[in-house]
């Protein structure tokens, strides 16, 4: 899979696209796009990592609480993180571990702070080999 996300333009906010051939590597990739909106990835380093879990009821809810988690962690201990590995993934409940490390503003470029993930054209959908998911984001 060649593109992993892409970001949408929205005259208020800001939204990704994220893609996956799996829905654990769609999580994942939609994790990418929310930390690429925060940060200049390649400023950051995955000096340590962090666990977060997540339960939902459906895909879209379940993707909806994880992003929560992951900008409820970033915010909580002002961290920026890199990359995100879904560990284990069910049809009410993610685990996975961010890698990252705390912001230092001497290094670290930051992008859009973001409040918040919406419920606002949120959508999953797919199948075995294609994922794809829209997310706009409250910044």
């Amino acid at each position: 899979m060649a593109r992993r996300f892409e970001i949408l333009e929205h005259p208020a906010d800001v939204g990704f696209a994220a893609y996956g051939r799996t829905l654990g590597e769609l999580f994942e990739n939609a994790a990418l796009a929310l930390f690429s909106l925060a940060c200049d990835l390649e400023t950051i380093q995955e000096r340590e990592p962090r666990s977060v879990a997540a339960s939902g009821r459906d895909n879209e809810s379940l993707l909806y609480a994880w992003l929560a988690e992951i900008l409820a962690e970033a915010d909580a201990g002002k961290w920026v993180f890199r990359r995100a590995a879904v560990n284990r993934l069910d049809a009410s409940s993610v685990q996975g571990v961010l890698f990252g490390e705390p912001f230092d503003k001497a290094r670290h470029r930051a992008g859009s702070y973001i409040k918040a993930v919406t419920y606002h054209q949120f959508k999953v959908e797919g199948g075995p080999g294609r994922w794809e998911a829209r997310v706009y984001l409250d910044v």
